[in-house]
């Protein structure tokens, strides 16, 4: 079984906070844990971390996407059937809740779950019983349950679209996972952490990030989250032959957005307390910017664009706090 406890990469409080909360749950007896986070933060992660840390982690651990599967087979595929319990049952079928006995059941994007089907499962969390589709007699299992959703459940309470008495019990343990943008101190260690497994795994000798790069990776605000880095980076490796990674490599939509960063600052009105200066600078980051942009992030012809040579580019870049010195 691959080991997860690894790959939660990051020194930033935030992380380190997180992994202590990990262990502590882990090697708590608790049996639900409810893990929110925007998409892309590694709540999958987390939650085999958190099996892989119990004293249940040489069971097994299933995954269950919730909006993956209509709720015509929800039910059947969480608890199993009786041969004969609807058309096509032509055999038992033991279902994944009870394939995961004395280990994990992970519950992605649990807001999805139908509510009749919310019902069921809220009595199997009090009673660790269930029946099987068909069945009569009920099953006794011993699973904890690591629910996942990028959606505050109270507010789907409150919309009726989830059953109050099972938010309160899946909420006795609650995980929150920071975005990105939160802990902007860890960009460069993923970025580099991906570089080195995508180095592995392609036979490649990638150095890393140009500075321009490092820069632009610094103030983009990773909407997708871990997972948005991850997949950009590997799509770099795969179209991209050089031994480094450079601001041209990168898909316009990034390059536009951390260049309309700067659009914003050189557009917005004045304070009574701006001055001449700022107000230059400002407008100097707006121009390089936009040339960056035009340029695909080619820091050579977006000097031509402004008239400069590389050199002052960059002198310039690194006097705005645009680059690294």
């Amino acid at each position: 079984m691959a080991d997860y406890r690894n790959e939660l990469v990051g020194t930033s409080p935030a992380i380190e906070s997180l992994r202590r909360l990990i262990e502590r749950i882990g090697r708590s007896p608790t049996r639900t844990v409810l893990i929110y986070g925007e998409t892309g933060t590694g709540k999958g992660l987390v939650a085999r971390m958190i099996h892989q840390i119990s004293s249940r982690a040489d069971r097994d651990f299933v995954d269950i996407n919730c909006a993956a599967l209509p709720a015509s087979l929800m039910e059947s595929e969480l608890f199993g059937h009786e041969k004969g319990a609807f058309t096509g049952a032509v055999d038992r079928k033991m279902g994944l809740v009870e394939a995961a006995n004395h280990g994990s059941v992970f519950l992605d994007e649990i807001r999805e779950m139908d509510l009749t089907l919310q019902a069921k499962l809220l009595t199997l969390l009090d009673t660790q019983q269930f029946r099987r589709v068909g069945a009569v007699k009920q099953v006794k299992v011993d699973v904890r349950f690591i629910a996942a959703t990028n959606k505050v459940l109270l507010t789907e309470v409150n919309s009726g679209r989830f059953r109050e008495d099972l938010y309160y019990r899946l909420q006795v343990i609650a995980v929150n996972l920071p975005a990105l943008r939160e802990r902007r101190d860890d960009v460069l260690t993923l970025a580099r952490h991906f570089i080195a497994r995508f180095n592995r795994s392609y036979g490649r000798s990638v150095r890393g990030l140009a500075p321009e790069t490092e820069q632009i990776f610094l103030r983009y605000p990773w909407p997708g989250n871990v997972r948005e880095l991850e997949n950009l980076l590997e799509r770099i490796f795969i179209l991209e032959d050089e031994d480094e990674i450079l601001p041209r490599h990168l898909p316009d939509r990034i390059l536009r957005t951390v260049s309309g960063q700067d659009n914003k600052v050189a557009s917005a009105p004045m304070d009574v307390g701006d001055d001449y200066h700022s107000a230059t600078e400002a407008f100097q980051r707006s121009l390089i910017g936009q040339a960056m942009s035009q340029a695909d992030g080619n820091p050579q012809d977006a000097a031509k664009t402004l008239g400069l040579s590389r050199h002052a580019l960059r002198h310039q870049m690194i006097k705005l706090g645009l680059l690294k010195a």
